[in-house]
């Protein structure tokens, strides 16, 4: 067996949080009035995208902002799919988000007179972006958190062990069976929430750590979980290009402040269409994709905009810039898209609650309905801050369950996606039609349901695949060239289970959520 901290014994049954980022370390914080065990496959200021995030955290704080504004554009970028409730709600809980954030010993950045600064990204009709230490803000809040962790003696945190299955018995959730490099073991638990993260890591080009590929997804489909929305993917239309795997992210607050799109001959292709590089992510991307595709190489220019104020706006991505041989003070930035945030995953109420008894989810591993088809930026980390103070809610007020005895189980190997970045990036990209969604499935459905060790990843892109394949449409983050408009007939979420090592789609009524009507104890 693993070696576990001596204390484990006490926090025998509680609840379980599978990740280390910001919604598994908010979610122990809010649920530290009792035993809580914080399970990450990584120490935990290492391997989180959450520590990545550079734009900051949407909030509608200035005087002319108002939380139903933030909830409009969202809706707006959502393109149809977002729940307007969610929306309301989670634009509601914004600036109690910020203040808990401040609570927990996050600094953000003041303008002179000591107010929040605010910043302005794509689809936002207010500057309502809250950073702190400019453009890392993800790093800077991970750094209070994991140090309000350690300092919490109830919150048990085990780091080195990834979970590699969910167990389920008749009565719902019965434990996790994890698993670090030289043994394995099984904590039981009524309780479990997937905090996870993202699948970014599927594809070749991504801004997402590399370990991030899926694995709540897969571990809640394979207990038994209904997924959502997993055909919307996000790309992010300015990535470094310098060849690095992964891509560091050129924040789109870059673009809120002035710099553009040119091409090798100094041309602006965005220009005149719509609100030019201030565009929706997915216009962006699919814009910056096709211009690559006619042969020209993408830079993003803020020589104008910044020139020798990049640095003092932006410091990390300078650093990175200038590590690359580029000073982007004087030089255009070579851009190219990359999968950065996906919109689907497990489905859950509002509660944070999925279709499986004593499993919750928060995070980007959650599918909540705030993003829709497309998330506005800067509503990820919000989500996850708020997300998981409904998820230790809802724990908080169960009863206690007594515990399963332990059963045998075989352990899955470490899941590993090398095989199938090149298959995935191919067929899943920024553009997809029925002939490459048919390959893809094609390829990952042998795979899918082996004891390989690319079973799990598999799992994750087959349900993108057939997600894609059935939504005969482009919407969002989902952008189909043999169907480009978007279709009536598709205003709705689909939602997917496995049945019969088989991926089951089902269409909903648009914003009715998938998670179907269950009782908790």
């Amino acid at each position: 067996m693993e070696t576990l901290p001596r204390d484990l014994a006490s926090a025998a049954g509680a609840p379980i949080i599978i990740g280390g980022g910001l919604a598994g370390l908010m979610t122990a914080l809010a649920l530290a009035a009792r035993p809580v065990i914080l399970l990450a496959r990584m120490p935990l200021a290492e391997g989180a995208a959450s520590a990545w995030a550079q734009g900051g955290v949407a909030a509608a704080l200035g005087d002319d902002d108002r939380p139903s504004l933030h909830a409009d554009d969202t809706l707006a970028a959502g393109d149809g799919l977002t729940d307007p409730a969610v929306a309301r709600r989670i634009a509601a809980a914004a600036p109690d988000a910020i203040a808990t954030l401040e609570r927990l010993g996050v600094v953000f950045d003041r303008d002179t007179s000591g107010r929040l600064a605010l910043g302005l990204e794509a689809a936002h009709a207010r500057r309502r972006i809250v950073h702190a230490a400019g453009d890392g803000t993800g790093a800077a809040i991970m750094r209070a958190l994991i140090a309000a962790v350690r300092a919490t003696p109830s919150i048990t945190v085990i780091e080195g062990l990834e979970a590699r299955r969910l167990l389920v018995d008749d009565r719902g959730i019965s434990g996790v069976l994890a698993a670090g490099p030289h043994s394995a073991c099984l904590l039981s638990s009524r309780t479990v929430v997937l905090a996870t993260g993202g699948l970014g890591g599927l594809f070749a080009h991504t801004t997402n750590p590399l370990g991030a590929i899926g694995q709540g997804i897969a571990l809640a489909a394979r207990a038994g979980a209904t997924l959502t929305d997993m055909e919307f993917v996000q790309f992010h239309p300015t990535a470094l290009d310098v060849g690095l795997d992964p891509m560091p992210l050129v924040s789109e607050a870059v673009r809120g402040e002035g710099a553009v799109l040119i091409d090798e001959t100094g041309t602006r292709f965005m220009e005149g269409k719509g609100r030019a590089e201030l565009e929706p992510r997915d216009v962006v991307s699919r814009a910056v994709a096709a211009h690559i595709g006619r042969g020209h190489k993408v830079f993003l220019d803020a020589r104008s905009s910044l020139g020798a104020d990049f640095a003092a706006h932006f410091p990390a991505i300078t650093a990175r810039c200038r590590a690359a041989g580029i000073d982007p003070a004087r030089q255009a930035i070579p851009v190219r898209p990359a999968v950065h945030y996906h919109m689907g995953g497990v489905a859950v109420d509002a509660a944070g609650r999925s279709t499986v008894e004593g499993l919750w989810a928060c995070g980007e591993v959650s599918a909540t309905g705030l993003h829709g088809a497309n998330r506005l930026a800067s509503n990820s980390l919000l989500e996850a801050v708020v997300g998981a103070g409904c998820v230790a809610e809802s724990i908080s007020g169960m009863a206690a369950a007594s515990l399963p005895a332990p059963r045998p189980t075989a352990l899955p190997a470490a899941p590993d996606v090398t095989v199938l970045r090149t298959l995935v990036s191919d067929t899943l990209g920024v553009v997809r039609d029925r002939a490459g969604l048919q390959t893809a499935i094609a390829g990952l459905q042998p795979i899918a349901f082996t004891d390989d060790a690319a079973a799990d990843p598999a799992l994750v892109a087959l349900a993108i695949a057939t997600a894609a394949l059935a939504r005969e449409e482009s919407r969002g983050g989902h952008w189909r060239c043999d169907f480009p408009h978007p279709s009536p007939a598709w205003a709705c979420r689909q939602a997917q289970h496995l049945e019969n090592n088989r991926i089951v789609c089902k269409r909903n009524p648009s914003h009715d959520h998938p998670v179907a009507s269950h009782a908790h104890a």
